[in-house]
């Protein structure tokens, strides 16, 4: 059986019963024969279904949020917000995909020459807890557009949410089995990936688990998208704005209780401002509220699972140990559920474990650095490479030093998100591939070359 726990409460919420091998092959069969008609449905009409499935989104978009912070545990409010997000990226597909998918021409000397974007048939999503929604959206919106399936093997302690996505989809119309949630265990993913029918795989995850699905696609030669991990570098310059920076940076640490691959968690600030930055991050980060993610108060609701709470304060106490100052919090919290206060470790170095790995967590490392060149050299220090942010009021000094952090995106006086506008994804560790976008929509697409020679009509005999 998949059980749901309340992270709130460590009380089980509901059983469910993994789908069987049986269960699995039609669900699969469906995809496929529901995807080989969709591929052929104009776009136009594939953005009207993006546009339903966003009014069917909204219409509970109560029920979901609950069912998002009973599974997972993020307050909710945010869980209201991600659904919001969810909505916001289907109505923008739904505008802009026939635009995306338009065939463009192609300077061939007097042919007639054009790149045309082809589905690539049915995605297998790997999806993470962490955002439980959003993530299969954010990969859905433009890969139905496109014209292809999805198979959603979401992660094991959000079933529930796995089944309200297909619920969705099909309130709003959209063909039977053209997205079916599958609820099996991790080792059910290898066979899918093999499976004939199936056309490529997005995960996104741990780097780990990345590897593993990474390795096994590509021995299947089949088309893969990975969002991976993060230890995104908050840099502040010693010209910025410090009240700002520092306002800026308990969202950027704490929204999703420290959960998500694009977090800032290595806060590298010049040693000019680093005092006053510290201070004032972490009375605020000791103002926040801790406490049941269904109370409007609550800022920060507890982690996904015992396990994430345990590895996350070993990582803190290993940091402790090893030199790192302690600002605030630092202990898990007494009582039911997996809570962790918000923690501000101060004088943290390379060698220290809240640097050296991704923590998934409220928990913040600040880094005292001299000049911009450390700086650089310091957020460049990781195996990963998903998203940064650099506070500077110099423009020009922003943009030179921009070019020098090694992501997928550095966001200049501002905090790290995904949007529908802009491509996203990581290099390094963090992954390959692009998300979101006009790039995101092209990710499971054929590109195919269609060249049309010049006309060479011969004269008609009279």
């Amino acid at each position: 059986m998949i059980a749901t726990v309340n992270p709130a409460t460590g009380e089980e919420v509901r059983r469910y019963a993994p789908h069987t091998s049986a269960e699995v092959e039609r669900r699969v069969a469906l995809a496929a024969t529901a995807q080989s008609a969709w591929r052929h449905t104009p776009v136009a009409r594939r953005a009207e279904l993006l546009g339903a499935v966003a009014r069917v989104l909204r219409a509970g978009a109560e029920d979901h949020a609950r069912l998002i912070t009973l599974e997972m545990g993020k307050p909710l409010a945010e869980a209201r917000a991600e659904v919001e997000k969810c909505a916001v990226t289907l109505d923008h597909y739904a505008r802009h995909a026939p635009g995306f998918l338009a065939d463009e021409a192609l300077a061939s000397d007097a042919a007639d020459s054009r790149a045309v974007f082809e589905p690539l048939g049915v995605v297998l999503a790997v999806m993470p807890w962490n955002f439980p929604f959003w993530q299969f959206f954010r990969f859905a919106a433009p890969a139905l557009a496109a014209g292809n399936a999805a198979l959603l093997k979401h992660a094991a302690n959000v079933p529930g949410c796995a089944l309200a996505v297909e619920r969705v989809l099909a309130a709003a119309g959209a063909p039977v089995g053209l997205i079916s949630a599958l609820l099996v265990e991790a080792d059910a993913v290898a066979p899918l990936i093999d499976d004939p029918r199936v056309a490529a795989v997005t995960l996104t995850g741990s780097t780990r688990v990345g590897a593993l699905v990474a390795a096994r696609a590509a021995a299947a030669v089949k088309k893969q998208v990975l969002e991976l991990g993060g230890s995104d570098p908050f840099v502040v310059l010693a010209d910025a704005d410090v009240r700002e920076a520092a306002h800026a940076a308990v969202a950027a640490r704490f929204t999703n209780t420290g959960q998500s691959c694009v977090n800032a968690k290595r806060f590298i600030v010049d040693a000019a401002v680093a005092d006053e930055f510290t201070a004032r991050f972490t009375e605020r980060a000791r103002a926040l509220t801790v406490g049941d993610p269904f109370d409007p108060a609550t800022a920060v609701g507890p982690l996904a699972r015992p396990d994430l709470r345990a590895a996350l304060h070993d990582q803190v106490r290993r940091s402790v140990e090893a030199g790192a100052v302690l600002r605030t919090g630092g202990e898990p919290l007494p009582g039911p559920g997996s809570y962790y206060p918000p923690t501000v470790l101060d004088r943290v170095v390379p060698g220290h474990a809240v640097f050296d790995e991704e923590t998934f967590g409220p928990v913040a490392a600040v880094t005292r650095v001299e000049g911009d060149d450390e700086a650089v050299r310091l957020a460049n220090q990781t195996e990963f490479g998903l998203g940064a942010s650099l506070w500077t009021s110099d423009r020009e000094r922003a943009e030179r030093l921009a070019r020098r952090i090694d992501a997928g995106a550095v966001f200049v006086n501002g905090i790290v998100a995904s949007d529908p506008r802009l491509p996203f994804g990581g290099v390094k560790a963090s992954g390959y591939g692009r998300e979101l976008g006009s790039y995101g929509i092209r990710e499971f697409v054929n590109v195919k070359t269609l060249w049309i020679g010049p006309r060479h009509d011969k004269e008609v005999p009279r």
